[in-house]
């Protein structure tokens, strides 16, 4: 399952945050770094998949 988020996590940050929290703070952070830049949204995503 881990596998599955990270490969979720570096097509599409937001949609990988948002299965592993749900719609919170954490979505909302990577949202507005996927959208300044792509890099900072996957780096914030798989940090946020990993922690767990």
């Amino acid at each position: 399952m881990k596998l599955i988020e990270v490969i979720v996590a570096i097509l599409l940050p937001p949609l990988g945050v948002f299965l592993k929290v749900g719609i919170g703070k954490q979505f909302w952070i990577n949202l507005l770094l996927t959208f300044l830049g792509f890099i900072p949204g996957v780096i914030h995503a798989l940090f946020v998949i990993m922690s767990d």
